[in-house]
């Protein structure tokens, strides 16, 4: 069968520098997920992009989908036959319906009843008929933000401005928004012109020629060895932020580095005032020294070649100079206030309408921070510290630097407090109190910072969950579910002996003293905990724990998180053992039985009839008591599961379903109490064991 390569090129105006490497994947994947679903084959396929197109090559294009014998059923042998043998109207429409005749029919058993079949051919479609129906691939990308463009009724990233679609060297016919396929593409905004692409093989040589590198990992590249090159020839280090290259390969089309250099006097401003000036703001590396020193140079990428590069740093460095000129302003007049008077701007900041105000959820904060430190067995110091340190922990988002550089919230607080006479770890923590700030970010390293991370967290969640405001789908306003995370991480990593419920509840009293919602404190807590068992169960399955063994261990409470994750490792390092199907299964049996019993109560030895009672309730009475001398998971399980051989004996020799009453009951019993110590470290009935 022939084959041919198929170009598909969507040129557009230019795209969010965000978007555009997704797009790209998204494109090529929906085209590959078209050809597999029309059957036509295909090799491989590569993608492209940059700031003004989103582009696919897919090699070796069959002309045609295959030819295809296909079995099609039809109804029930009594139903295709009447009594007397002949066909009936079902049979005859359902051959019709298949292109065949009743004389087409055989019948083929399936779950003991006989079914009518046809086996028909059907002929492979030309690809060239079935290629236009691209104009829905094209049509169903999704995008974060799209927009409307002239009397169209497209939403689309950006307006569409040219479609390339070839098969071959034809034009795949269909038109979007007024626009209609071609072999015509753009090359630079300035420095390039429209051509014509005959074939896929020759379009990124095309597009080069016009000065665009289509290929995005290769502008990339580009890129590296210009910055590597500057670093060399200026003796310069450039730190490469992973993030900030991907953002400024995906503004250029043709990628030319050059550097600039502001005043040395703005080198007094913090570190990190300079270089979000230059990275967030300008999209500017930042240059250091051998030893690390910030320097007064930065480097930009260019979209275009190198002609008149002192201009364009020129122009760049004025950019750079009133940004940075506004900042030194913002710094200097922040330095002249108070951190009172800061807090008090808090009294008319509104957090949510339903919730209060700024400085209202500071003073919640503050009252969380203090009873986390008593929960959490903290010393009277860093008690008074995180007091301290949650009263003040806001202060700096009504400081002018962090309204017009909105990234440097926490790390100016920090900075500004020092200044005017702060504590160390009370400052440090009011930059830490927002870690971890994203999936791999650290958490906050003194007690001080993770005790307010957490009070901070913990009252956006749970004021959040009081009005109403829950995490649904991909709806996540108030990013509950990274801030749910972030109180998992902290209490896993601090290692508390407090346990999730308890911090929780605590929380809730607080919220519920400013009124906050109407819902029932256990009806808050209720769903919070199916909120945080969710977070706990994604901590866990990062770990690559086995769905079952995760189950087991959040069937309950979740308790002390260290202690859950601990569990989790144990069942994992164990799964394999040759005895862990033995010992899960004797374990099992007991909470099954245990489900009989009507209530609880004490187990009397008095009513014991076998040795084999006995022996179970002292075995019982020795976990149990191990049990509270240990916080180690492996030693309890261990103990539990050194249960295996005397309650297999038990079994062996005891009928728990007894015909006295008493007898029944205070067996029942003693299931029970041993099933409330099983199930106090997993629920052994979820594991599945082979």
């Amino acid at each position: 069968m022939n084959k041919r390569d198929l170009l598909l090129e969507i040129g557009l105006e230019e795209m969010p520098a965000r978007f555009v490497t997704e797009s790209m994947n998204q494109l090529g994947q929906k085209v590959e997920a078209f050809l597999t679903e029309q059957k036509i084959a295909h090799g491989d396929i590569q993608v492209f992009s940059t700031p003004r197109r989103l582009a696919v090559i897919v090699k070796d294009v069959a002309e045609a989908q295959p030819d295809m014998e296909e079995e099609a059923k039809g109804p029930a042998k009594k139903i295709a036959l009447s009594e007397d043998g002949e066909w009936s109207k079902a049979a005859i429409g359902f051959t019709r319906g298949q292109g065949m005749t009743v004389d087409d029919i055989y019948f083929k058993e399936i779950k003991g009843i006989e079914y009518a079949h046809v086996n028909k051919f059907v002929k492979g479609q030309p690809a060239k008929e079935l290629l236009p129906e691209l104009r829905e691939v094209i049509t169903s990308l999704h995008f974060g933000k799209n927009m409307r463009w002239a009397d169209n009724d497209l939403r689309y990233i950006r307006p569409i401005k040219w479609i390339i679609a070839l098969f071959g060297q034809d034009v795949i016919p269909f038109s979007i928004t007024n626009v209609s396929t071609n072999n015509q593409t753009n090359g630079h905004r300035f420095l390039g012109e429209q051509v014509e692409i005959t074939d896929a093989s020759t379009y990124v040589q095309r597009l080069e020629e016009q000065h665009v590198i289509a290929e995005p990992e290769k502008r990339k590249a580009m890129i590296r060895e210009q910055l590597i090159t500057i670093e060399k020839d200026q003796s310069w280090v450039i730190p490469v932020d992973e993030a900030l290259l991907e953002e400024v390969n995906n503004l250029v089309e043709f990628p030319t580095a050059l550097y600039g250099s502001f005043n040395q006097e703005f080198l007094e401003l913090p570190e990190e005032v300079l270089i979000t000036s230059m990275k967030e703001h300008q999209r500017y590396f930042p240059v250091k020294d051998q030893d690390g020193t910030l320097l007064p140079y930065f480097v930009t990428v260019r979209n275009g070649d190198s002609r008149a590069l002192d201009k364009v740093a020129h122009g760049n460095e004025k950019v750079l100079r009133a940004r940075l000129a506004d900042a030194d302003f913002f710094y200097k007049e922040d330095q002249k206030t108070t951190i009172d008077t800061f807090l008090n701007k808090l009294t008319t900041i509104v957090y949510h309408e339903k919730i209060g105000t700024l400085a209202e959820k500071v003073a919640r904060i503050r009252k969380a921070a203090v009873t986390l430190a008593e929960l959490t067995g903290a010393e009277s110091e860093t008690k008074s510290k995180a007091d301290r340190a949650a009263q003040i922990c806001k202060f700096d988002l009504v400081t002018q630097m962090v309204y017009e550089f909105p990234e440097l919230q926490g790390i100016m607080g920090e900075k500004y407090a020092l200044q005017k006479g702060e504590d160390q770890e009370v400052a440090r923590a009011i930059n830490e109190h927002y870690q971890p700030r994203h999936a791999e970010d650290d958490t906050p390293a003194t007690l001080t910072g993770a005790l307010v991370s957490l009070a901070d967290k913990l009252d956006t969640i749970v004021s959040c969950f009081a009005v109403g405001i829950i995490p649904t789908g991909s709806q996540d306003p108030y990013a509950l579910r990274r801030q749910a995370a972030g109180i998992v991480h902290i209490l896993a990593d601090k290692k508390w002996n407090v346990s999730l419920e308890e911090v929780l509840e605590a929380v809730i009293a607080i919220v519920k003293e400013d009124q906050i919602g109407d819902k029932e404190a256990h009806t808050l807590l209720e769903e919070l905990m199916v909120f945080f068992k969710m977070r706990v169960k994604y901590n866990l399955q990062e770990q690559e724990v086995r769905y079952d063994i995760i189950d087991a261990v959040l069937e309950g409470r979740i308790g002390v998180l260290p202690v859950l994750f601990e569990k989790a490792a144990v069942l994992m390092a164990h799964k394999e053992d040759a005895d862990f199907k033995e010992a899960m299964e004797a374990l099992s049996r007991v909470l099954n039985i245990a489900k009989k019993a009507e209530g609880t109560g004490d187990v009397d030895p008095g009513l014991f009839i076998n040795d084999e009672e006995q022996a179970l309730y002292e075995a019982v009475t020795r976990v149990q008591e191990a049990f509270e001398t240990t916080e180690l998971a492996e030693e309890k399980y261990q103990l539990l599961i050194g249960l295996q051989p005397v309650i297999e004996s038990y079994f062996e020799h005891t009928m728990v379903m007894a015909q006295e009453a008493n007898i029944k009951t205070n067996r029942l019993y003693q299931m029970k109490t041993l099933a409330h110590l099983i199930t106090e470290f997993a629920d052994f009935n979820a594991i599945l064991v082979k």
